[in-house]
């Protein structure tokens, strides 16, 4: 077999080759992965949404409404809303929101019952220290070993936030002057945790399927709250 000339030319064929294959192997594999991702996101939203809301009958996925803002002509998802009903009755809603932490983006699903109160919460996504700004998984539920890991309502342990109502007095961390205890060592994130619940229940309130909703046209500042004091 005649071998290719060494030339630019030649180097640009073969390069142009390679790169066509590789695109072709990563649209292959694309496809042949994104219904298993669908699937394991699917699964992690509906285990999540099982434990942050009282038992319901309904599909609050079918349910959900997503709501936008629009930046530079462009969507973006800031809040995403899921109503929970057992036969026809409301009792609980929950809502996904994010603000930005000391990593990076953190996104919490918290689930608020009939009363507006916050039932239960699940951290779905972070860019925090593991073994610090991580701990914010279980901390504001304040999971007890000697419980046998069950949550505590806030009148239990200050670190919980179960239990409480953003909508009486927005959650802040007790160095702020509030009522939650922060995170050991970990005050950025905690604070940006708690914007992100607080933001979380404005959607919950101007939603018209709940109790507490006032039909007003949303409008939250997620603070990014990196800061030292």
């Amino acid at each position: 077999m005649k071998k290719l000339e060494s030339s630019l030319k030649n180097m640009l064929l073969v390069l142009t080759g390679v790169t066509a294959v590789s695109v072709a192997l990563l649209a292959y594999v694309n496809e042949l992965t994104k219904g298993p991702i669908a699937e394991a996101n699917a699964k992690t939203l509906n285990e999540a949404l099982k434990k942050v809301l009282p038992e319901f009958t309904n599909n609050p996925v079918a349910e959900s409404d997503t709501i936008f803002s629009e930046k530079d002509g462009k969507k973006n998802v800031d809040f995403i809303v899921y109503p929970a009903k057992n036969g026809e009755e409301l009792v609980g809603t929950a809502v996904e929101a994010k603000s930005m932490g000391f990593g990076g983006e953190l996104k919490v699903l918290v689930g608020f019952n009939a009363e507006g109160k916050i039932y239960n919460y699940s951290l779905l996504a972070h860019a925090e220290t593991p073994g610090l700004g991580s701990k914010a998984d279980k901390w504001f539920g304040a999971y007890d070993p000697a419980k046998g890991e069950q949550a505590v309502s806030h009148e239990e342990s200050k670190k919980s936030i179960l239990g409480m109502n953003p909508g009486e007095t927005p959650l802040t961390v007790s160095k702020d002057g509030g009522a939650v205890d922060a995170i050991t060592a970990s005050t950025i994130t905690s604070r940006a945790f708690l914007n992100a619940v607080n933001a979380a229940y404005q959607a919950y309130k101007a939603t018209p399927n709940t109790d507490a909703a006032t039909g007003a046209t949303i409008k939250v500042e997620l603070t990014d709250s990196v800061s030292a004091k």
